[in-house]
C-alpha cells in the first residue's frame, strides 16, 4: 500500500491545475433551479475536433519529400556560394583550409543532422514546428500559461501524472510551474524565437536575390549598382506575388531548380576530388577543427561567423515542419541534400588546396571547364528561390502565435486540400515584400547584409536547444540527468557560434535585433491586453441559471421566466421571432445573450446560440458538421457548426440552415413507436398510471409544439444578434499599466472585424453594445 505524504498531495493537486485553470472562470455561477447541467454540451469536447498531425506513406510521402527540397533547402543549399569567401580574408594554407572544412562538415553533422533532423523534429506540436510550437507543446504538458476560456476546449491537455515522471523531473516541473520568472522566461524565449526568424525573413530574400543578381558581374563586370538594385527589387516583387499560388504549385518550378542545383554541386565536388586533392577527406577527423581553432585563437573564433553560413536556414527547416512532415524532411535531407552539400564543400576544398586564390568565388572557380554559364544560370535561379524557406516559415509562425493570442487575428489561407499545414497569409506576405525591398535598397550589397546576418539564427538554435531539452524531460519523460549532457554539448556549440556572431552587432546585426525586439514587445503587449480582457469578461461568463430562473408552469401557459434575484426578479417577456445569437465561447451562455436579456428583460420566442468551431481540415462532412443540443431555457438551443477552412458557413441563407438543423434535431428526438402488446399489463395489474404509450404520446405532443413554434417564429421574423464589446481602463490604474492597456485597446479597435463583414442580410442584424473595464 502506498503512503501519501504532503508532497504527494501537492503534486497530485498540481496535476489538476491545468484543467481547473481553464474551466475556473466558467464555473463561477451559482447553482440555481437546476438549469446548470443542461448548459454544457457533452459533445463539444470531441477528440476529433483537436488538431492531429497528418501521416503520409508511400508515394505521397516521397511526393512531400520532393516538395520539401524546393522549399526548405534553398537557403542552406546555396551556402556553398559564399562560405569559404566569408570565412577567409586571404588565400588559406592547406592546413587551415582542412581545419575550416572540418568545422563545416561537423557543423552540418551536429547542428543540422543530429540536432535538428534526428532530435528536434520530434518535438512537434501535433505536426507544427518551430520554437514557439515547442513552447505550445510544453504548455499542454505543464501549467505555464493562461488560456482564453473561450478557446480552452480547442486545446488537448496531456499533462503526465506526477508518478509518471522521474523524481528529478517532478521537482523541476514543480519549480518551473511555481516560478513566475521561469514561466515568463519561457514565454519570452518562444516569442523572441518567432520575431528573430521574422527579422531574418527580411534579410534572407534580400541577401539571396542580391547575391544572385551580383553574380552577373562574373560575365558582365561593367554592370551598374543601380541596375543590380532595380533587377533585384523586380525579382523580389515577383517572388512575393506568386506566393498566393501555394507551396504545392510553387514547388512544381522550385523543386527541380534546387534538385539540379544540389546535383551540380555534388557532381562538381566529385570531379574536383578526383582531379585535384582527395586528401581533404581527412577533414572528417574532428580533431583538425579543434587544432585550427587552437592554432588561430581569437582569429579562429571569429571565423566561426563565416562557417555558420553553412547551416543558416536550419531554423526555417524546423519552422516549415507544419507544411510538410518529419519523415518527408528526414528523407529529403539524409538521402539527397546532405550528401550533395558534403560533396560540394569537400570538392571546393580540393580545388582551393591546389589554387588557394579561388577561395574568393569557390563555386564558379571550381566549376569544370565549359560549365560556367550553365552554373551561373542555375545558381541565380537557386539563389532566387532560396528565400522560400523563410517565407513559408513566416506564415507558419504567424499562424501559431495567432492561435495563442499573441497577435490580432488576420486572414490565413490554406492553399492545399491534401496538405493541411500549407498556408498563405496575404498581409504578412505584402509587408515582408515591402520590408525586403527597403532592406535590399538600403544595404545594396551582400557584404553589408552579411554583417547583419546570422545573429538571430544562432539565438533561435539556442532557444530550440533549451525548449527541446525541457520537452525531453516533461513530454518524453527522460531522466533530467540523461538530458543534461546532450543539452550541454549543443549549448556549447550554440554558445561558440553566438559569441562569434555577436561581434557583428556593431557592424549591422543590431538592425535585426532591434526589429526582433520591437516585434516581440508588440506580441507580448497584445497577449498582456488579451489576458486582462479575459479576466474582465469572466464576470459575465456564467450559465443561464445565474441570471434566469423559472416560475411555476400552468396547464394553459408556458413556463414563465424571471431575472435572477440579484437582478431584481423582473419577469422576462417574449417577443415573436427567431433570434440567432452569435456565440464565441460555445459552452457557457454567450455574453451577448446575457446582455440582451438583462438590458431588455425580453428574449425572442425561439433562441439559438450559434457557435462556429473551425477545424484544421479542408472540409467537414455534413453528417458531422452540425451538432444541436437543447438548453434548460425553454425553446433555447445551441447549434455548434464544425467547419473546415474551405467550408463557407456564414451566407445570406444562414437562417434556413439553422432552422433545417433544428427541425432534424427535433424530429430525431421523437421516440419510436412501441410494438403492440409489449407493455401490456401482466397478471391483471393496473398499468394505466405508468403506461409508456402515454409518455410517448406526450413526447410527440411536446415535440410537435416545439416544431410548430419554430416554424411560426421563423416565418415571422429572423434576427441575427451579435455583440459589440467596448472596453475602457479602470480609473486609478497605474500609469505604466494604463499606457500598455491604451496601446492594446488602440490596436484592438483598429483590427477587430466589422459588422459589415458578415454575409447576412444587414436589415436583420442587431448589434448589442456593452462596456467592460480592464
Amino acid at each position: 500500500m502506498r503512503s501519501f505524504s504532503k508532497q504527494d498531495t501537492t503534486e497530485s493537486t498540481g496535476d489538476e491545475i491545468c484543467n481547473i485553470r481553464s474551466r475556473a472562470i466558467e464555473r463561477v455561477s451559482s447553482k440555481v433551479s437546476g438549469i446548470e447541467q443542461a448548459d454544457e454540451d457533452p459533445g463539444l469536447r470531441n477528440p476529433a475536433d483537436y488538431r492531429s498531425k497528418q501521416v503520409f506513406k508511400g508515394k505521397m510521402l516521397f511526393w512531400l519529400a520532393y516538395q520539401s527540397i524546393g522549399v526548405i533547402y534553398g537557403d542552406i543549399g546555396t551556402s556553398p556560394l559564399y562560405v569559404y569567401s566569408s570565412t577567409f580574408s586571404e588565400p588559406p594554407s592547406r592546413q587551415d583550409l582542412i581545419g575550416v572544412l572540418s568545422i563545416v562538415i561537423w557543423s552540418l553533422m551536429m547542428m543540422v543532422t543530429v540536432k535538428y533532423i534526428i532530435i528536434i523534429l520530434h518535438a512537434d506540436n501535433d505536426g507544427e514546428g518551430g520554437t514557439f510550437s515547442t513552447y505550445s507543446l510544453l504548455s499542454r504538458y505543464m501549467n505555464i500559461t493562461n488560456r482564453d476560456p473561450r478557446e480552452a476546449s480547442f486545446v488537448q491537455m496531456k499533462r503526465h501524472l506526477t508518478g509518471d515522471l522521474e523524481q528529478a523531473g517532478r521537482s523541476m516541473r514543480r519549480r518551473l510551474e511555481s516560478s513566475k520568472f521561469a514561466r515568463a522566461l519561457l514565454q519570452v524565449m518562444g516569442i523572441l524565437a518567432v520575431t528573430m526568424v521574422l527579422a531574418d525573413g527580411l534579410l534572407t530574400p534580400a541577401q539571396s536575390i542580391l547575391g544572385a543578381v551580383q553574380g552577373i558581374e562574373v560575365v558582365q563586370p561593367n554592370i551598374s549598382k543601380g541596375t543590380i538594385i532595380g533587377v533585384s527589387d523586380a525579382i523580389i516583387v515577383f517572388l512575393f506575388a506568386i506566393q498566393a499560388f501555394g507551396i504545392t504549385k510553387l514547388t512544381v518550378a522550385f523543386s527541380p531548380i534546387v534538385i539540379i542545383w544540389l546535383g551540380f554541386n555534388a557532381v562538381f565536388g566529385i570531379y574536383n576530388l578526383a582531379k585535384y586533392d582527395a586528401g581533404v577527406f581527412q577533414a572528417f577527423n574532428p580533431g583538425l577543427a579543434f587544432k585550427y581553432l587552437i592554432r588561430h585563437g581569437e582569429d579562429g573564433w571569429r571565423t566561426l561567423g563565416g562557417t555558420l553560413l553553412a547551416f543558416t536556414g536550419v531554423e526555417a527547416l524546423f519552422a516549415d515542419l507544419g507544411a510538410f512532415s518529419r519523415r518527408a524532411i528526414q528523407i529529403s535531407w539524409l538521402c539527397y541534400t546532405f550528401p550533395c552539400l558534403l560533396l560540394a564543400y569537400i570538392g571546393q576544398a580540393a580545388y582551393i588546396s591546389v589554387f588557394p586564390e579561388a577561395y574568393s568565388n569557390p563555386f564558379f572557380n571550381a566549376a569544370p571547364p565549359g560549365t560556367v554559364y550553365p552554373s551561373l544560370v542555375i545558381a541565380i535561379l537557386a539563389a532566387i528561390v532560396a528565400s522560400q524557406a523563410i517565407i513559408t516559415a513566416t506564415f507558419q509562425l504567424l499562424s501559431q502565435v495567432m492561435k495563442l493570442s499573441y497577435m490580432p487575428q488576420i486572414t490565413v489561407i490554406h492553399t492545399s486540400r491534401i496538405f493541411h499545414g500549407q498556408l498563405y497569409i496575404p498581409i504578412a506576405n505584402w509587408l515582408m515584400m515591402i520590408g525586403t525591398i527597403l532592406v535590399a535598397s538600403i544595404f545594396n550589397n551582400t557584404t553589408s547584409l552579411g554583417n547583419a546576418y546570422g545573429v538571430c539564427v544562432m539565438f533561435v538554435t539556442f532557444f530550440d536547444t533549451c525548449m527541446v531539452s525541457l520537452t525531453a524531460i516533461f513530454v518524453w519523460r527522460f531522466n533530467p540527468y540523461l538530458v543534461i549532457l546532450p543539452w550541454l554539448t549543443f549549448a556549447c556549440l550554440d554558445g561558440a557560434y553566438i559569441s562569434s556572431v555577436l561581434t557583428k552587432v556593431p557592424q549591422g546585426a543590431w538592425v535585426t535585433l532591434m526589429i526582433a525586439a520591437i516585434l516581440a514587445l508588440l506580441f507580448l503587449l497584445w497577449r498582456y491586453g488579451k489576458e486582462q480582457q479575459w479576466f474582465a469578461e469572466a464576470e459575465d461568463r456564467f450559465h443561464t441559471s445565474h441570471f434566469i430562473t423559472s416560475g411555476s408552469a400552468s396547464l394553459e401557459s408556458e413556463t414563465p421566466m424571471y431575472l435572477a434575484k440579484q437582478y431584481g426578479e423582473f419577469p422576462i417577456s417574449t417577443t415573436r421571432g427567431l433570434g440567432i445569437f452569435f456565440d464565441k465561447a460555445g459552452e457557457t451562455t454567450p455574453i451577448v445573450f446575457s446582455q440582451f436579456v438583462l438590458k431588455l428583460t425580453s428574449m425572442p420566442e425561439v433562441i439559438v446560440f450559434f457557435h462556429l468551431r473551425p477545424l484544421e481540415m479542408p472540409s467537414v462532412q455534413s453528417d458531422r458538421r452540425y451538432m444541436v443540443s437543447r438548453l434548460a431555457v425553454p425553446n433555447c438551443y445551441r447549434l455548434v457548426v464544425r467547419y473546415g477552412y474551405n467550408d463557407v458557413i456564414i451566407t445570406p441563407n444562414l437562417a434556413n440552415v439553422v432552422v433545417e438543423q433544428l427541425r432534424k434535431y427535433l424530429i430525431n428526438d421523437i421516440p419510436p413507436p412501441q410494438p403492440a402488446g409489449e407493455n401490456a399489463a401482466e397478471d391483471g395489474q393496473d398499468n394505466s398510471t405508468s403506461n409508456p404509450d402515454s409518455s410517448i404520446k406526450e413526447k410527440h405532443h411536446d415535440v410537435g409544439r416545439e416544431l410548430a413554434r419554430l416554424e411560426a417564429a421563423y416565418s415571422h421574423k429572423v434576427l441575427y444578434i451579435i455583440g459589440k464589446e467596448e472596453m475602457k481602463i479602470k480609473p486609478g490604474t497605474m500609469i505604466v499599466r494604463k499606457i500598455l492597456l491604451s496601446l492594446f485597446l488602440w490596436i484592438r479597435d483598429n483590427t477587430r472585424n466589422k459588422m459589415a463583414n458578415l454575409r447576412v442580410p444587414t436589415d436583420k442584424v442587431i448589434e448589442v453594445g456593452f462596456l467592460k473595464e480592464i
